[in-house]
């Protein structure tokens, strides 16, 4: 009856195949925090599914360019999905959009793209790695069969930002643009203008107002619309 109870509540039924479906609350949007590696699947501000996951090999930082290997940072949307993907099944992130392609456009790259949620590794070395896709968000083919049935293209997803330590570039990767294109990607908002004093957190200068999941408050409301913040 607890079983019964829980798979009423979650609104996922499963068949015979990958594939499944889902009658439960809308995910209206979801969050990615690359700082502690947990997605979440939101209603509004009820939190219906949390999940741990991998980045690419390069897991700070906002994509620029192809073969960067790091994942888009700020708000996109889920635009289109794969029943055949490589890694079980995958939901696309909409990256890059018309800002990303101007700056890589302006810095004589390519923007890249193929930024997807999506299932575990298919090579046998990867499954002893930490962040070992090329940029994508990867969680276990169990869970993405959940998140592929719960949700729909349309749906904005919030990718926030980690503390950025100093880390190596792995072979053969493309130094980051901001290093050397710094005036382009601050022009466009995506990098702070070292000349410009910091304006205060945006928790002091706007209301407090916290998104609420099971494990307690992880995100100010500032973190919606245009306060997002960019760098």
């Amino acid at each position: 009856m607890m079983m019964a109870s829980m798979a009423a509540f979650a609104g996922l039924s499963a068949c015979s195949s990958k594939f499944k479906t889902y009658n439960g609350p809308e995910v209206t949007e979801i969050f990615v925090f690359k700082e502690n590696r947990k997605m979440y699947l939101m209603h509004h501000r009820e939190t219906l599914k949390e999940y741990d996951f991998h980045l690419g090999f390069a897991p700070y930082g906002h994509k620029q360019q192809y073969g960067d290997g790091r994942t888009p940072e700020g708000t996109y949307y889920i635009d289109r999905r794969n029943p055949d993907s490589a890694y079980h099944l995958s939901i696309g992130i909409s990256y890059p959009n018309d800002t990303d392609r101007a700056i890589a456009k302006e810095c004589g790259v390519r923007a890249g793209g193929d930024i997807f949620i999506h299932g575990g590794p298919t090579n046998p070395a990867d499954k002893k790695k930490k962040d070992w896709t090329a940029g994508c968000v990867a969680v276990k083919n169990r869970e993405i069969e959940d998140i592929y049935a719960m949700v729909r293209n349309g749906t904005p997803v919030h990718i926030i930002p980690a503390k950025q330590p100093i880390a190596p570039l792995r072979r053969g990767a493309p130094p980051p643009l901001e290093q050397v294109k710094p005036e382009v990607l601050i022009a466009y908002g995506r990098m702070a203008d070292p000349a410009v004093p910091p304006v205060s957190p945006l928790d002091e200068v706007l209301p407090v107002e916290t998104m609420v999941t099971k494990g307690g408050p992880i995100a100010p409301v500032s973190v919606y619309g245009n306060h997002y913040p960019l760098h």
